[in-house]
């Protein structure tokens, strides 16, 4: 109800300013863990059923997708909204300031965003110091995936070493660490999705992430044999899992701001993606859906074909904070 009411106070303003003033108020509920954990408790409520995988504890199955906290300034108010787990980045080495302003657009009609971002985030180091501060308290009770990814300035033959540096630095504060491969806002990434390129990116992480699971993200137009052959090609370099789906690119389309398009517009082509990347990869692989998740039918709807969590963001913009805590109630046990 209070969301309602603030809802259209936030629209009024430029979509990336909503953001940032959602975001100091989420800032400020982390800041304070014991009003966090009350929130959970006495208002979001989730439905918490435990998940045991890839050795983790995953209090329920909805979880905050990446770009939402880029540089992990909030992570008990996401915990107090009521989440089961948080991917937080993505993050690249260096900070970087990110594409040109506007760069994020509400497509109310369709109930999605579509932005142009472009790995805007503190850089590696910063973000470390705020999860050893996080965890110097004492492990949270939530999982933690850190999404990694490289800096705009770094060619794309270099790439690897930015993925490994980024890794290197944020791995031991992660629960799992995550391979942004697939931003269509970073020229060059997507090249990264052929089975050489992303089994070298797989094999470099582990080599530095100290155990961590790591799981990749596809872009939703990989699909097919191309995207059975990354998948098995990455299981092969010890990836643990996959997210699927990044944003879908809007590059040619003359109805929409170019940049990447999330929220409701994906739902089918996530649905479609995690049952290819369940067919090729087998039970044992952790599998992560994010794309078009607004309430639990939807949520169920990916979950019903191979996922074993589901993420999301956009829907937060148009249904409010406590949205994945009402998601947890409505799904089959």
């Amino acid at each position: 109800m209070l969301y309602k009411a603030l809802r259209p106070l936030l629209f009024s303003l430029e979509a990336e300013t909503a953001h940032h003033v959602a975001l100091r108020a989420a800032r400020c509920l982390s800041a304070l863990p014991p009003v966090a954990r009350w929130l959970r408790r006495n208002v979001a409520r989730p439905a918490d059923v435990p998940l045991e995988r890839l050795g983790l504890t995953f209090p329920h199955r909805v979880g905050l997708a990446a770009g939402l906290d880029k540089n992990a300034v909030a992570p008990w108010a996401w915990w107090g909204f009521g989440f089961g787990f948080l991917e937080l980045g993505t993050i690249t080495p260096r900070p970087q300031a990110g594409n040109p302003r506007p760069r994020m657009f509400r497509i109310r009609q369709q109930s999605a965003l579509v932005n142009r971002m472009g790995f805007n985030n503190d850089g590696a180091e910063a973000v470390a110091a705020r999860l050893s501060k996080l965890r110097s308290r004492g492990a949270p009770p939530f999982p933690i995936a850190i999404s990694v990814g490289k800096n705009a300035t770094t060619p794309i033959e270099q790439a690897e070493d930015d993925y490994r540096s980024a890794a290197r630095i944020l791995a031991p504060l992660a629960d799992l660490v995550s391979v942004n491969i697939s931003s269509p806002n970073t020229p060059g990434l997507r090249s990264l999705q052929t089975p050489g390129q992303a089994a070298r990116l797989v094999e470099a992480i582990r080599e530095v992430c100290q155990g961590r699971p790591v799981l990749v993200k596809f872009a939703p137009e990989l699909e097919g044999p191309e995207l059975d052959a990354v998948v098995r090609a990455c299981l092969d370099a010890g990836a643990a899992g996959f997210i699927a789906t990044n944003t879908l690119s809007t590059r040619g389309r003359d109805d929409l701001p170019e940049g990447g398009l999330s929220g409701l517009p994906l739902k089918d082509i996530a649905r479609e993606r995690i049952a290819a990347i369940r067919r090729a990869a087998g039970d044992a692989a952790l599998v992560v859906g994010c794309g078009g998740v607004d309430d639990a039918a939807s949520a169920q709807t990916l979950l019903d074909a191979g996922a074993d969590l589901v993420q999301l963001y956009t829907a937060l913009v148009y249904k409010g904070p406590f949205l994945a805590a009402a998601i947890s109630r409505g799904l089959r046990r």
